[in-house]
């Protein structure tokens, strides 16, 4: 459909509503990650006071082989990158274009990006408060739904020769200010402008009011696109701050940067404190296995390390799986999430006590009398050979372990622990949780009674002993993936529950339980 209000005589110069001093500037690459790939092409337009003073454009040499897809989309080949000036080259050039002058691009945070990882590389600084021609089309022209270079080149009838090059990109977004300085009044623009430039700096695709929601206190954060998928989910205990923080940094964060031309949606869910914030956290990635969440998952297996003596008196070690469904973590030592893993934190701690790779299992067997290869080299002290005591050995090999001893669970039976805001009155949480297994969440207290516990006499510390627990009882079954050991649950709750300082100061109690007798 004709929009016949768009076909106004384009102006000479540009509405004195923008920045007196700006660079209208796009950037080819060699990708999308501005921390890895790199810059190939710049073109840039020099505007004061409204009038186009100058353009400027170079190839920049990578260093690096310029993919066929690059190729493709640009139209530049490999043998017009050769010869040309590499970054560092042209930096002084390029910074004195920019200084002083307001940074102009068309979704500014991927080319802002860019320019700041290569200054730094070539050891300059460049800072600036960029605008976005992408934020200033939505902002002036909320009727339309999109707003990439392509549907504003189609809406306005603008002529482009080169599509994905630099420069003619760069006249682009020219050629868009003119028509909007046809469009909109002075004041019209340079209220847009002055609110975009005073914004903190948010995706191109989210709405400023998300953020004006999002609450000072702690919880959980989720990022969707546009289509409602879930990009990623995360906790703080300043969810507003936590958020924008994706944003400042992004430049230095691949996935951060990539992540936010796609966020279109922010939702939260507030929790009393922080340890709320972790336990939901970490449930809630397992349960939605959000894109850019690679951390966390769900597993049925996990490894530990075995100790038994051998027939010299020598401790050894060995690395074995267990299910998580019903294994007794306090058995053995250390958790992890494979093997490789677990013998990689196992090489570590023979350099650290100078343990032997031999009774650790990390190199075979030799029939040698000067023992394995690291005791030759000294890092080992020869108890392969007997060339040291098994007790001496021991002793090393107990200190190495020692922060690898899983907790044991320091209460008789299950506990309800309580997780309040004394800010906020009204938020409040209960935990049901039983051997480092994370049962439930509670509303009030009350509801501990439809699980089948009662509250103990004693209201709170660790090691009830006259508690009545049920023998031989066993949380969750094989098909129930909520109550299977969860490391990284584990980890959370050994943070609070055995530092009570902590535990204080999130304002934490703890409500010992027990199962009801039975009438007969």
């Amino acid at each position: 459909m004709q929009l016949n209000w768009l076909d106004q005589p384009t102006p000479i110069l540009l509405s004195s509503g923008f920045p007196e001093n700006m660079v209208l500037l796009d950037c080819e690459t060699t990708g999308g990650k501005a921390t890895y790939h790199r810059i190939i092409e710049i073109g840039l337009l020099v505007i004061e006071n409204g009038a186009l003073i100058e353009k400027w454009q170079t190839f920049i040499d990578p260093k690096v082989p310029l993919p066929p897809f690059i190729q493709r989309l640009t139209g530049i080949s490999p043998g017009m990158l050769n010869g040309a000036p590499e970054f560092s080259q042209i930096a002084e050039e390029l910074l004195s274009k920019l200084k002083g002058r307001t940074l102009v691009a068309h979704n500014a945070r991927f080319d802002y990006s860019f320019l700041k990882n290569e200054f730094e590389r070539a050891g300059m600084s460049y800072n600036n408060k960029p605008l976005c021609s992408v934020k200033f089309s939505r902002n002036l022209y909320p009727q339309f739904k999109r707003h990439g270079l392509s549907q504003i080149i189609e809406r306005f009838g603008l002529s482009i020769e080169n599509r994905h090059r630099a420069l003619d990109d760069a006249e682009m977004v020219y050629q868009f200010f003119q028509k909007s300085s046809a469009l909109f009044a002075d004041d019209e623009i340079a209220a847009t402008c002055k609110v975009l430039l005073k914004r903190p700096s948010l995706p191109t695709l989210l709405d400023p009011k998300e953020v004006e929601k999002l609450p000072a206190s702690a919880g959980v954060y989720y990022f969707y696109d546009e289509k409602g998928a879930l990009l990623y989910v995360g906790k703080s205990v300043h969810i507003r701050n936590r958020v924008m923080s994706h944003f400042s940094s992004d430049h230095k964060n691949p996935k951060d940067l990539q992540m936010s031309t796609k966020i279109a949606h922010v939702d939260f869910e507030t929790t009393p404190s922080d340890f709320g914030a972790q336990i939901r956290e970490s449930n809630q990635i397992k349960a939605l296995a959000p894109l850019y969440n690679r951390r966390l998952r769900k597993v049925r297996k996990l490894f530990q390390y075995r100790s038994t003596q051998d027939t010299n008196g020598y401790l050894r070690l060995k690395i074995e799986s267990i299910e998580t469904a019903d294994t007794e973590v306090e058995q053995q030592f250390g958790l992890f999430r494979s093997p490789r893993q677990a013998s990689k934190q196992m090489e570590k701690l023979a350099d650290q006590y100078f343990l032997c790779h031999q009774l650790l299992g990390l190199e075979g067997h030799s029939n040698s009398s000067q023992g394995c290869f690291r005791s030759q080299l000294k890092k080992c002290f020869g108890a392969c050979h007997g060339a040291e005591s098994a007790q001496s050995y021991n002793q090393r090999m107990g200190a190495a372990l020692k922060n690898y001893q899983i907790k044991l669970w320091p209460y008789v039976g299950p506990i309800l622990l309580e997780e309040r805001d004394p800010q906020v009155p009204d938020q409040v949480a209960f935990h049901l949780v039983d051997r480092w297994r994370y049962l439930a969440k509670l509303s009030i207290l009350e509801d501990v009674y439809d699980f089948g516990y009662q509250l103990s006499d004693q209201t709170h510390g660790p090691l009830i002993a006259e508690a009545q627990v049920a023998e031989g009882e066993v949380i969750g079954s094989e098909d129930d993936v909520e109550h299977r050991f969860d490391l990284d649950i584990y980890f959370i709750l050994v943070r609070f529950l055995v530092n009570q300082k902590k535990m204080n100061m999130h304002h934490l109690k703890i409500w010992p339980l027990i199962k009801p007798k039975l009438l007969p």
